[in-house]
C-alpha cells in the first residue's frame, strides 16, 4: 500500500475510534473498570464494520529469545491501529512508553492511548505515531 494511502487509512481508523470512544464515555461516564470500556468500545467498533482483535498477544523478542505471552494489546483495529485503554487519574510517561514498546515489537505505526477516567474524554486521549518504520 502506498505510504500516503496507509497514513490516510490509519488516520481514518483513529477518527472513527475516537468518535466511538467518546460515545461510550458519554453513555457510561468515567467511573468504571477498564474491562467495561474495552467491551463497549469493541462492540461499537465492530458495529461500525471494523475488524477488532481484543487482548491480542504480543510477543517480546530479546536477542534469540521469543517470549510468546509477554503482553497483550488491549485492542487492535484492522491490524493497523493499536488501542491502549486506561482508567487512571492521569496518563503518564510509563503509559506512553508501553505503547511505544508495542510499536517496537510489532511494527505498528499508530496508536491511541485512551484514559476513560476523565470528565471529558478528549482530555484523556493521546495519539502516538511511529512513522519511522
Amino acid at each position: 500500500m502506498h505510504e500516503d494511502t496507509l497514513r490516510s487509512t490509519e488516520d481514518h481508523l483513529a477518527t472513527i475510534t475516537i468518535g466511538k470512544a467518546i460515545e461510550v464515555h458519554r453513555a457510561l461516564g468515567p467511573g468504571l473498570l477498564e474491562s467495561a470500556y474495552q467491551e463497549c468500545l469493541c462492540y461499537e467498533l465492530q458495529a461500525a464494520g471494523l475488524y477488532v482483535e481484543r487482548e491480542k498477544p504480543m510477543p517480546i523478542i530479546y536477542k534469540d529469545i521469543v517470549l510468546e505471552h509477554g503482553y497483550r494489546l488491549d485492542l487492535l483495529i484492522e491490524d493497523q491501529l493499536v488501542i491502549e485503554l486506561k482508567t487512571v487519574e492521569e496518563l503518564n510517561d510509563l503509559n506512553v512508553a508501553q505503547l511505544l514498546t508495542y510499536f517496537k515489537f510489532c511494527n505498528y505505526r499508530l496508536g491511541l492511548l485512551i484514559n476513560f477516567r476523565v470528565k471529558m474524554l478528549q482530555n484523556g486521549i493521546k495519539r502516538l505515531t511511529n512513522f519511522s518504520l
